[in-house]
């Protein structure tokens, strides 16, 4: 990557972003943009947090490429349904 500009995106741990906190105002910037890519990461992980500690997808057999990734459609219908249900029960009553 040697003389390409790039930039990093990944988001800062808490404990560097709250030393962030204390300091002058362009730090303040940064520390506001860290926390929306926490915000944003936030989102994306937290299906895969249920996928994976609800249903218990941690690892996966060797099957085979079309039934690991039927089940794992499967599983990934079952977390959009368990993410809803609270506005479903509501609709439903």
């Amino acid at each position: 990557m040697a003389g390409r500009d790039v930039e990093c995106r990944i988001a800062m741990r808490r404990g560097q972003r709250r030393r962030l906190c204390r300091q002058d105002s362009e730090e303040q910037l940064l520390h506001w943009v860290e926390k929306a890519k926490a915000h944003i990461r936030a989102k994306v992980e937290h299906p895969f947090r249920v996928l994976k500690q609800q249903f218990g997808f941690q690892k996966t057999k060797l099957r085979g490429m079309a039934k690991n990734h039927c089940k794992m459609m499967v599983l990934a219908g079952l977390t959009n349904l368990y993410l809803a249900r609270n506005r479903l029960l509501a609709m439903a009553a």
